[in-house]
């Protein structure tokens, strides 16, 4: 049961992760791209905290992390497209 949890506020912290950082860049997307993009998100900004010797002790810390990930994601995803 803790798992099926876990994995439910997982998916829901990337998805309120991309849907702000497609927001903070100004790209419209459908739900599943922002789930797919805040979920991504999340590993990125998970490995770039960890690197810096940053934790997420709460849902709140754990949105911050993914959103910055996941603007970091659509940048560098914008810079390869050159658009």
């Amino acid at each position: 049961m803790e798992l099926i949890l876990g994995l439910a506020i997982f998916l829901a912290v990337g998805l309120a992760a991309g849907a702000i950082a497609s927001f903070y860049l100004g790209r419209e997307q459908d739900l599943w791209m922002n789930l797919l993009v805040g979920v991504i998100g999340a590993m990125v900004g998970g490995f770039i905290a960890t690197l810096l010797g940053l934790t997420a002790h709460n849902v709140i810390g754990e949105v911050v992390v993914a959103t910055a990930g996941a603007i970091v994601c659509l940048y560098v995803w914008r810079q390869i497209r050159g658009k």
